[in-house]
C-alpha cells in the first residue's frame, strides 16, 4: 500500500532526496511528489521559508513478485539472483539464475508454472482502496522456457509427420495452456494436418489429425 509523507527542506531537490530516503524508494523516479511550497530565500534571513512537498511511494506488482520469489528462495535455502526485464508483449519477465535453482523447474516445468502462478497472485493482490495496474509476470529459470518451447515445436513436427505418414490421429500427453498453444502454433505451419484440444482443463490434450480437404 502506498505511504504518503510531507517533507520540508531548503530546496525542492533536497526535499525529494529526503523523501526517497524516508520512503525507502530505490531512486527519485520511483516516487510521486507534489510541490506544496517552493523555497523562499527572504531578505537578510527575514521571510525565508523551506520547500515543502508531499510524496508517495508504493511497490508495484513487479516489485512485489520479486520480493515473493526472494522469500521462496530464502526459505528453501537456494542462492539465486533475479533479473527483471520487459518482454515485447509488455509482460514482465523475471529470470532466476544461480546454484541449484533448477529444482524450481520440476517435471516438464510444473513447479515453475506453480511458482509463476503464485507470483502473479502476489503481484496483483490489492488492499482495499488500493489502485495499481495489473501486472503479468512470466518466470524463467536457466532459460528453461526457450528450451522447452523448441522441444515442443520439434515434437509437434514429428507427431504431424507421423499423422501424415500413417493417416491416423495422434493424441499427445496432457499439457498446460502455454504448452498447448505452442503445439497448435507449430502445427498450423504444416500442410495437411490440424489440431484440437480435448479433455478437462487440468487434463487437456492436443490431438493432431489429418485435415479434411474435401
Amino acid at each position: 500500500m502506498k505511504k504518503e509523507i510531507t517533507v520540508t527542506a531548503k530546496t525542492v531537490e533536497l526535499a525529494i532526496a529526503k523523501a526517497v530516503a524516508e520512503l525507502g524508494a530505490p531512486h527519485a523516479d520511483a516516487i510521486q511528489y507534489t510541490v506544496v511550497e517552493e523555497a523562499k530565500k527572504g531578505f537578510l534571513g527575514i521571510g525565508a521559508a523551506p520547500a515543502v512537498i508531499t510524496a508517495t511511494y508504493g511497490k508495484d506488482g513487479t516489485d512485489i513478485a520479486v520480493d515473493f520469489i526472494k522469500k521462496i528462495l530464502e526459505d528453501m535455502q537456494i542462492e539465486g539472483e533475479i533479473a527483471v526485464s520487459t518482454r515485447d508483449d509488455g509482460d514482465k519477465l523475471l529470470t532466476i539464475e544461480g546454484k541449484n535453482v533448477g529444482v524450481l523447474i520440476g517435471h516438464h516445468g510444473e513447479t515453475l508454472d506453480s511458482l509463476q502462478y503464485l507470483a502473479n497472485l502476489a503481484a496483483n493482490r490489492k488492499e482495499e482502496g488500493e489502485k495499481r495496474e495489473f501486472t503479468k509476470i512470466t518466470i524463467d529459470i536457466e532459460n528453461y522456457r526457450a528450451k522447452r518451447e523448441e522441444t515442443l515445436r520439434a515434437l509437434a513436427r514429428r507427431m504431424a509427420d507421423k499423422v501424415i505418414k500413417y493417416k491416423k490421429s495422434i493424441m499427445m500427453e496432457p499439457m498446460n495452456p502455454y504448452e498447448r498453444r505452442i503445439i497448435h502454433s507449430e502445427v498450423q505451419n504444416i500442410k495437411g494436418v490440424a489440431t484440437n484440444s480435448i479433455g478437462s482443463e487440468n487434463n487437456r490434450k492436443v490431438v493432431i489429425y489429418l485435415e479434411d480437404n474435401n
